[in-house]
């Protein structure tokens, strides 16, 4: 990381994150809970994915005849898809890069940033603001189009409440959004048995049908999916774009490997998950060949009329629970943006005392609840829905192949060649996939679209502001060892106690220092130069958190360090330094601290309209004070005035 970047952090945003070391579980435990949290995604896929990809390749018609050669060529590419996209790139291939045990897509950022040193950084850096985007895109999609998908089920049940599927899916939403709140770590316990109790149905309803046509069985051979492309190649590109339906959520297995590990992760997938979905999946086809009415929604049709009731509740919870898994994948991206210096402070509270890693961040919670309401009301069907859905979700997916691929060569230390032969396949297939789905850019494509574009320039405008704000601030600044030295020649008054001055230039002195001296002519008796500094590592060892340097007997220098994946904590930092002998009592401390109001300037180097957009965000950037977690009366603020 850039030394700029962790000045980022210090006076324009840091991230929260949680703290909480890897789980000391069994392996089973892990991998079942790893069953409630990392697979809802792509678990509930089933609901729609075959029929939506179908539909596509018979021009969108329910009740056209659907020729057993389509069935099976779109069984085979779904199966395909699922072994090459999840298995080989992300179970085989993306696990295997880790930042300290820590996945996704900012922690490829992190290891890209590392290994291209700091002049080509920028390049690994705007990769990850696309990504972070198209992300935040597919999460909002997902709790709109799997409650709506899950919730359609009750058309079967009793077409009466066909009219009241829209306010039964926005109540069960605004629900889930409510628990936040409250945190999840009550009810995460039940959602690994929950989900695991879904995929033994799914597989035990896949297998109950298969029997009705046992020719499925043909779309294991990949053949199949290449004469599909070769019969049917006028709606090649457009069945793409809903087999992508079928790996949605697969982001998800690389993005919690820190919270489950590498291997409960895998042996989820390879022995409950894929063999679950791709059961299912033949079961759906089997059925189709039998009964072509039943494309109308295969996945429902396969359950036994009297256990109908029952399976749509069951499909309903599972819909929640991979709601909830993007949600919190949300926040967890949220807070290490903002570690990386690509976002504001947000306020971001931790939901239980035992696990710090489970968050709730407020102000994104709220936005992803309007979002999410505006696109169900908006597409008002899952059908409508899943042409909005793939580019966010592709997207991603190129992203990551390309950040992958500078790990790879650089971190990794690969040839070209051998970087070319593992990730070049991969990327083909991504970009064959986002191709298909940019087919849906005007039925709904737009939505992920724009919002990542929103997302991208609000972080490009975040970090270019702090950059500018950083270089005209230095122009200004008194070296910090000066001022020391003028300050021991010429003393002024000293007051009992001890000030931290916060800044997040540790060589110049802290302007809260110089407003005191100017206003208040006193200085305390001892005065600590705190920096805090973010990583590009997700934690950091207890050992290394602090830092301490003397400058003469009355002033010290401070540095604490955090990960990505940790929490500022100000005066448990400072309490450490009782090891070393430093003599830390909060009660007679004073923390002070720069609040600054920032005007738009002509010559900044950015257009007057991003001025305004970056001074509204640090305006939205919340308190110092409760994000380094300083107690409120132990702090004193001092204003200044820049521009930028």
């Amino acid at each position: 990381m850039r030394p700029e970047d962790s000045r980022f952090g210090l006076d324009d945003g840091h991230g929260h994150a949680g703290g909480q070391s890897h789980p000391k579980a069994g392996y089973a435990a892990l991998a079942l809970g790893a069953l409630g949290v990392v697979y809802g995604d792509i678990g509930t896929s089933p609901l729609y994915a075959l029929r939506e990809t179908i539909l596509a390749a018979t021009g969108g018609e329910e009740n056209a005849t659907v020729p057993p050669t389509v069935v099976i060529g779109v069984l085979s590419l779904i199966l395909w898809s699922l072994v090459v996209v999840v298995t080989l790139k992300y179970v085989v291939l993306l696990m295997r890069a880790d930042n300290n045990g820590e996945g996704g897509i900012l922690t490829l950022v992190a290891l890209a940033q590392r290994s291209l040193g700091r002049a080509r950084s920028h390049v690994a850096l705007l990769l990850g603001m696309i990504g972070a985007g198209l992300f935040y895109g597919d999460t909002v999609i997902t709790p709109a189009i799997s409650v709506l998908s899950a919730i359609e089920g009750v058309k079967l049940i009793t077409p009466a409440l066909n009219d009241y599927i829209l306010w039964i899916a926005s109540v069960i939403l605004i629900g889930l959004f409510l628990m936040q709140s409250h945190g999840t770590h009550r009810v995460a316990t039940f959602f690994g048995p929950v989900m695991l109790v879904w995929f033994l149905t799914l597989a035990g309803l896949g297998i109950y049908h298969i029997a009705d046509d046992l020719s499925v069985f043909r779309s294991i051979n990949p053949y199949y999916a290449l004469l599909f492309f070769r019969d049917h190649a006028g709606v090649a590109l457009a069945v793409l774009g809903s087999v992508c339906l079928a790996v949605t959520g697969a982001e998800a297995l690389y993005a919690d490997m820190g919270h489950f590990g590498r291997g409960p992760i895998r042996g989820a997938w390879l022995y409950v998950v894929f063999p679950a979905l791709w059961l299912n999946y033949l079961g759906q086809g089997a059925l189709i060949l039998a009964d072509p009415t039943a494309i109308d929604n295969p996945f429902y049709r396969l359950a036994p009329e009297g256990l109908l009731l029952p399976f749509v509740i069951m499909a309903t919870v599972a819909t929640i629970i991979a709601s909830q898994s993007v949600i919190t994948g949300a926040f967890s991206l949220t807070r290490q943006a903002i570690q990386l210096g690509l976002l504001p402070r947000m306020e971001i509270r931790h939901t239980s005392e035992q696990t710090s890693g489970q968050i709730y961040v407020p102000r994104v919670n709220l936005l992803l609840l309007v979002v999410v309401l505006i696109l169900v009301w908006s597409f008002r069907t899952s059908s409508s829905l899943s042409h909005a859905y793939g580019i966010s979700v592709f997207g991603t997916m190129v992203v990551s192949s390309l950040l992958a691929s500078i790990v790879i060569r650089r971190h990794w230390g690969w040839s070209l060649p051998a970087t070319a032969a593992i990730i070049l396949p991969f990327f083909l297939v991504d970009v064959s996939f986002f191709s298909a789905n940019m087919l849906k850019l005007f039925h709904g494509g737009y939505v992920p679209v724009l919002l990542a574009m929103a997302l991208t320039l609000v972080m490009w405008t975040w970090m270019r502001g702090t950059k500018i704000l950083f270089d005209k601030t230095r122009k200004t600044d008194v070296p910090l060892l000066e001022l020391v030295s003028m300050l021991s020649k010429s003393p002024p008054a000293r007051v009992k106690g001890m000030a931290v001055f916060l800044t997040s230039d540790p060589e110049t002195a802290p302007a809260s220092l110089l407003h005191n001296l100017k206003h208040n002519k006193v200085l305390h008796e001892r005065n600590v130069v705190l920096t805090v500094r973010s990583a590009d590592t997700p934690r950091v060892p207890e050992e290394e958190r602090v830092r301490l340097a003397r400058i003469t007997d009355d002033f010290w220098r401070v540095e604490m360090v955090y990960g990505y994946m940790e929490s500022p904590n100000v005066p448990k930092g400072l309490a450490m330094l009782r090891k070393q002998g430093f003599k830390f009592d909060i009660m007679s401390t004073s923390f002070f601290l720069s609040r600054r109001s920032i005007k738009p300037s002509p010559q900044s180097g950015m257009p007057v309209w991003q001025d305004n957009l970056f001074i509204g965000l640090t305006k939205s950037a919340t308190d110092a004070t409760n994000f380094f977690q300083i107690p409120t009366g132990r702090v004193v603020e001092v204003g200044t005035q820049v521009t930028v």
